[in-house]
C-alpha cells in the first residue's frame, strides 16, 4: 500500500465543491495541500476553514494562465520541497444548445475544463517527474454521455477524458500515474447550485475525496486510469 502522509497536493479549483471535499479528505489523511482559486476572497475562506484540519496554503491562480500555474507549483515548492499529486479540478459549465452559445461561454468552457488542464499539468510535471507522483482529473459522466444543451460542456469533459487517458500512457513511462474520475451527479455549488436536504440522493463531495485518497493509497502497480462514479439510487421525484 502506498504511504501518503506528508505527501503534498495541488488542487485546482479547490475553493469549494468537490475539490474543497478533496483537499478535506486529503488533510485528514495528513497530506499537505495546496488549493487555488481565481479570487483572494475565496482562498482565503476556504483556507480559513480548513487550517484546523491540516497543513494548507491558498493560492490565487487562473488556469487559463499558464504562467500562474506555473507560479503555482514554484509557491508549493517554496513551501514544502516537492509537489506528489496533482488535482486538476477547477471547471466552469455553460448550457445551452448550439444556437443560444454565446463565443464567450464556448471559450470560456473550454479553456478552463480543458486548456486549464493542460496548463496545469505541464506546469507541474517536472516536479511530479521527481517523487513519480499522480494526477487526478475531475472528468464527469458527460465526458462519456452527450446531452441536449451540452454541446461546450460535453465537448469539454469528451476531451478531457481522451487528454487525461493519452497523458496516462504517456507519462507511465516517467513514473507518473494518471487517472480521471467522471462523476455523476454531485451535490455541490456547481453552476450556481446550492445544495440542501434535497440533493441528499446525490454523491456527496466528502465521497469523492474518500475515493481519492483510497486510489492513492493503492499499491503503485495497480493503476484505475478510468472511474466513473453515480448515485447509487436514482434522482428523487
Amino acid at each position: 500500500m502506498r504511504e501518503i502522509n506528508n505527501k503534498t497536493a495541488l488542487i485546482t479549483g479547490g475553493t469549494k465543491g468537490i475539490g474543497y471535499g478533496i483537499a478535506e479528505a486529503m488533510l485528514k489523511a495528513g497530506m499537505k495541500v495546496a488549493i487555488t482559486g481565481r479570487n483572494q476572497e475565496g482562498v482565503d475562506a476556504a483556507v480559513n476553514k480548513l487550517k484546523s484540519t491540516g497543513d494548507i496554503i491558498g493560492i490565487v491562480a487562473d488556469v487559463r494562465d499558464s504562467a500562474a500555474m506555473k507560479a503555482a507549483n514554484d509557491k508549493i515548492l517554496e513551501q514544502w520541497g516537492q509537489l506528489d499529486v496533482v488535482i486538476a479540478n477547477a471547471g466552469v459549465g455553460h448550457f445551452g444548445s448550439v444556437t443560444e452559445l454565446s463565443d464567450e461561454q464556448w471559450k470560456d468552457t473550454l479553456d478552463i475544463n480543458l486548456t486549464g488542464v493542460f496548463n496545469t499539468v505541464r506546469a507541474t510535471v517536472p516536479s511530479l517527474k521527481e517523487t513519480k507522483g499522480y494526477i487526478f482529473t475531475i472528468a464527469s459522466l458527460a465526458g462519456a454521455n452527450f446531452f441536449a444543451k451540452g454541446s461546450a460542456y460535453n465537448a469539454s469533459k469528451f476531451g478531457l477524458v481522451g487528454f487525461t487517458q493519452a497523458m496516462m500512457l504517456d507519462l507511465r513511462h516517467e513514473g507518473i500515474n494518471v487517472s480521471t474520475i467522471m462523476p455523476g451527479s454531485v451535490a455541490t455549488y456547481f453552476n450556481g447550485n446550492t445544495p440542501d436536504a434535497s440533493d441528499d440522493w446525490k454523491i456527496q463531495i466528502e465521497d469523492l475525496g474518500q475515493m481519492v485518497v483510497d486510489v492513492l493509497r493503492l499499491d503503485p502497480r495497480t493503476l484505475p486510469s478510468k472511474i466513473e462514479v453515480r448515485p447509487s439510487q436514482p434522482p428523487k421525484k
